[in-house]
C-alpha cells in the first residue's frame, strides 16, 4: 500500500527536508530540472557553478534512496557560459553522480524547435538542452512501444527496393558490433525514436522564470511508467511535471520551496481535473494568466 502522504501532492518546502521524510524505494520515477547555475536569481536566488556539485549532491543522496531498483532519474540541465567559455559543472556532476553508484545511462538532447534568433561574438544561440538518464542498476523499467512515432516517408522508398544485405542481419564494416535487418521494417507504420527529442518551448511562462513544455516530461513518463506509477519532480516549479503525469494516470509528487508557485501548480492540477470532468472552469482575479492554456493549448 503506497504511502498517502505522498502520492498526487504538491509539497511547500526545501527538499532535501522534504525528502528525508518519502520511505526508501518509494518512486519509479524522477524527472526534473533543477535551477541551472548562475540561473533564476531573482526566483530562487542562483547557485554559483563552482559550488553547484556541492549542492546538488545531497539531493541526489536522497534521490537514489527513494527511487525504487527499476525506476529512473531524469535530469534535465544545461552548461553556462562563464568568462568566455563553457563551465564544466554539468560534467563534474556527472563523475560525482557516478562515484555515488547512478549509471549513467543515456543522454537525451531536447532540440529547441522554437529557440529564439540571437548574435553572439564568438558562439550561436543556444537551441538544445541535455537530459541525462542515470538508473541504480541495468535492469529498469522501460516501455519503448509507448513513445514510437510513424516510419516517415523514407520507408516507401528505402523499403520498395532491397538489397541482399537488406534482406539479412548485415554487421557494421567499422567493427562497432551493430547490425541490422531492414526487411523486418516492410509493413510496419511505426518506428522506435531517436536520443534527440524535438519538442518547442513553453511560450506561457506560468508566472515562473523557467517552464519547460509539457511535452517533454510527458515523453519519459511513457516512456519509464506505467498506468498508477509514481513520478516525482523535486523542484516542481509551477507543477508541470505533476500535470503530465496526471494526464498519463500516473501518480504524482511535487516539491516546491516558493509558495506562489505551489499555488499555481494546484489550480492548474485543479482546472485540468474539472477540464476532465467538463466542469466549468473559473478564473480567478488577478491570476488569469495562470489559465490561458486551458482553452485549448496542448500544455494543459
Amino acid at each position: 500500500m503506497r504511502n498517502k502522504n505522498f502520492q498526487d501532492k504538491i509539497l511547500l518546502g526545501d527538499n532535501e527536508r522534504v525528502l528525508k521524510k518519502i520511505p526508501n524505494n518509494f518512486v519509479d520515477l524522477i524527472v526534473t530540472s533543477p535551477p541551472y547555475a548562475d540561473s533564476r536569481s531573482h526566483t530562487y536566488g542562483g547557485i554559483s557553478p563552482d559550488e553547484y556539485v556541492t549542492w546538488f549532491m545531497p539531493k541526489a543522496n536522497e534521490f537514489y534512496r527513494i527511487l525504487k531498483p527499476s525506476g529512473t532519474f531524469i535530469l534535465n540541465i544545461k552548461e553556462r557560459v562563464v568568462n568566455g567559455e563553457r563551465h564544466t559543472y554539468v560534467i563534474e556532476l556527472i563523475l560525482e553522480l557516478k562515484k555515488m553508484g547512478w549509471l549513467w545511462t543515456e543522454e537525451y538532447i531536447w532540440h529547441k524547435k522554437n529557440s529564439v534568433p540571437g548574435k553572439w561574438p564568438n558562439r550561436f544561440r543556444d537551441a538544445w538542452e541535455r537530459c541525462l538518464q542515470f538508473n541504480k542498476g541495468k535492469k529498469f523499467d522501460i516501455y519503448q512501444n509507448s513513445v514510437m512515432t510513424p516510419m516517415g516517408d523514407w520507408a516507401k522508398s528505402r523499403l520498395k527496393t532491397l538489397s541482399d544485405d537488406d534482406v539479412r542481419r548485415r554487421y557494421s564494416k567499422v567493427g562497432s558490433g551493430f547490425g541490422r535487418n531492414l526487411s523486418n521494417w516492410i509493413g510496419r507504420r511505426m518506428a522506435y525514436p531517436t536520443n534527440v527529442l524535438h519538442i518547442s518551448t513553453e511560450c506561457g511562462n506560468r508566472n515562473h522564470s523557467a517552464v519547460y513544455p509539457i511535452e517533454l516530461p510527458t515523453w519519459f513518463i511513457k516512456l519509464f511508467t506505467k498506468k498508477g506509477d509514481l513520478v516525482l519532480d523535486p523542484f516542481s516549479g509551477s507543477g508541470t511535471t505533476a500535470l503530465a503525469a496526471k494526464n498519463l494516470d500516473r501518480n504524482y509528487l511535487g516539491i516546491e520551496i516558493k509558495k506562489e508557485f505551489v499555488k499555481i501548480s494546484k489550480d492548474r492540477l485543479k482546472i485540468s481535473r474539472n477540464r476532465a470532468k467538463k466542469k466549468p472552469i473559473k478564473y480567478k482575479k488577478g491570476i488569469r494568466e495562470t489559465y490561458f492554456a486551458i482553452q485549448g493549448n496542448s500544455t494543459l
